[in-house]
C-alpha cells in the first residue's frame, strides 16, 4: 500500500468550495481504499487529506482521470499552498482490506 498525508491552505473564506471540488473529485478513484478530508479546528483555511491507495502508481494514474483533471483548474485558484506533509506505508486501518493491510 501507498499512502499520503497533506495539508492543503486555501483563501479565506474559499474552505467549503473546496472541500466539495475535492469531494467531487475523489468520488470514484479505482484504487484508492481511503480518501479522508478533514477541517482545521486551529486554522480556518486549512483542509487536511489522508489517502490509502493500493499503490503509488494508483495514486498516480488518478491524476489523469477526467473528474480530477476537470478538478484541478477549478481548485488551483483556491489554493494558497499545498504540502504534502508525508508519505506512508499503511499497514492497518479499520475499513482497509485486510489482503491489502499488512
Amino acid at each position: 500500500m501507498w499512502g499520503m498525508i497533506a495539508k492543503i491552505t486555501c483563501f479565506p473564506g474559499k474552505r467549503s468550495q473546496l472541500l466539495e471540488i475535492l469531494k467531487q473529485a475523489a468520488a470514484d478513484m479505482p484504487g484508492c481504499l481511503s480518501y479522508i478530508i478533514a477541517e482545521s479546528p486551529d486554522e480556518d483555511n486549512v483542509l487536511w487529506v489522508s489517502e490509502a491507495w493500493d499503490s503509488q502508481t494508483s495514486h498516480d494514474a488518478s491524476l489523469s482521470l477526467p473528474g480530477v483533471r476537470e478538478a484541478l483548474p477549478r481548485a488551483r485558484p483556491l489554493i494558497v499552498e499545498f504540502e504534502r506533509i508525508a508519505v506512508t506505508d499503511p499497514v492497518w486501518g479499520i475499513g482497509l482490506s485486510a489482503k491489502t493491510a499488512s
